[in-house]
């Protein structure tokens, strides 16, 4: 499957998802307000109850005391009463909790409560209160509370913020991998120059001493021997860019000569990079590991290129690969005395882009990681490290079955 396939398949997905629990919202929301509505209309109903009770008494010493204090009282929602013929009386409590203009006319007040009166009809049906069951006494018009209506758009403002961070965070994710892209582009254009900088530096120095000593016949010989391996050096690194993304063939090799052969190599150019450097290997010389040769002396090469630019001219540099194997791993570390890496820099050196130096470590590292543990099944990590004495990068592959 495609990576823009996922892609999209992803982005479906997650529309889904943000539908599902945009309409459960919605669902809960309502359900919630029409329980609400529910005890507000039986509240109402008692209050007409009540009323009915009072009119159908025929006593004129009735106690309604618990009326006002247990039912009307704790009314918090809009309530207008009118008479048969819907007409409002003005009575003590024909108006509870509407806000209306003081200095308006008898009238005027009148047309504003009979618009308030139709708003409300068409909400809730108006309660009627009879007399013996048959005369009409009075009508409860009634509306949402303030928490009522608030619920009703909560769910939308619910909506709309959640849109808006899917919107924001869209547009940074999308900001946030166009940077890595870009960053991984300048990486990969940093390691191409970091691993072509080496063989054509030394071919370099051979041309001048090749042009020094073209009269010496043995002499001649030597720099055509080292010539060659510089050019099997770019042909190498050639084959490698273009096997980045396809499987690897792995065969069983021994991991001391595989590492040795690149010792050799930098050894013999070490004078060229300016810097007073002791280069050494030790540990089990005849241990076997499944691996990709090509790839693998890419990441030997990688740590220890890495390790030359963390050296500092002034300094005498060490720089030392141990081998050995335990119960089911071959073990590699790759130790230098070079500046070292702050502790809270170390998952940083295999991210893509990252580097404290003008070279190096931009993709380098990165590509190690993916090649040991996407490749080899291995792993790759910083054993040690401390600021101003040196680093340990060690690898771990699976021995052969």
């Amino acid at each position: 499957m495609s990576t823009g396939s996922t892609s999209l398949r992803l982005k479906i997905f997650l529309l889904i998802l943000a539908l599902v629990i945009a309409g459960g919202t919605l669902y809960y929301t309502q359900n919630l307000v029409t329980k609400l509505q529910n005890k507000e209309r039986v509240i109402v109903q008692l209050y007409a109850k009540g009323i009915e009770y009072l009119a159908n008494t025929l006593t004129q010493d009735a106690d309604i005391t618990f009326l006002f204090d247990n039912i009307i009282k704790p009314i918090d929602f809009p309530l207008i009463l009118t008479d048969a013929n819907n007409k409002i009386t003005f009575g003590r409590e024909d108006i509870r909790n509407i806000k209306y203009d003081t200095t308006l006319t008898k009238e005027e007040l009148r047309s504003f409560l009979d618009e308030k009166v139709k708003e409300m009809d068409k909400i809730h049906q108006p309660i009627i209160v009879t007399y013996a069951d048959t005369l009409v006494l009075t009508r409860i018009h009634y509306g949402d509370s303030s928490l009522i209506n608030q619920l009703k758009f909560y769910p939308y403002l619910q909506i709309i913020i959640a849109a808006l961070f899917i919107i924001l965070g869209y547009i940074g994710f999308s900001n946030i991998k166009s940077t890595e892209q870009r960053s991984i582009w300048v990486g990969m254009a940093k390691e191409t120059a970091h691993q072509f900088g080496t063989p054509i530096s030394s071919l370099m120095g051979w041309l001048e001493m090749l042009k020094l000593n073209y009269s010496d016949p043995d002499k001649v010989l030597d720099i055509a021997d080292e010539i060659d391996s510089d050019v099997e050096k770019l042909n190498k690194i050639t084959y490698r860019f273009s096997k980045i993304g396809a499987k690897p063939e792995i065969k069983k090799k021994i991991v001391y000569e595989e590492i040795a052969a690149i010792v050799e190599y930098f050894e013999r150019r070490l004078p060229q990079s300016g810097k007073n450097v002791e280069l050494s290997i030790s540990g089990n010389r005849e241990v076997y590991a499944e691996l990709n040769s090509e790839l693998f002396d890419w990441v030997i090469e990688n740590l220890v290129k890495n390790a030359l630019d963390a050296i500092d001219h002034s300094k005498k540099g060490r720089i030392s690969i141990n081998v050995y194997e335990s119960r089911s791993h071959v073990e590699i570390e790759v130790s230098d005395n070079g500046k070292g890496v702050d502790l809270k820099r170390r998952k940083d050196v295999f991210r893509p882009g990252y580097s404290t130096k003008r070279r190096g470590w931009g993709l380098g590292l990165s590509l190690s990681k993916r090649i040991i543990e996407s490749y080899h099944g291995g792993k790759i990590f910083v054993k040690s490290s401390i600021p101003g004495e040196g680093t340990t990068f060690k690898i771990l592959l699976n021995k052969p079955s």
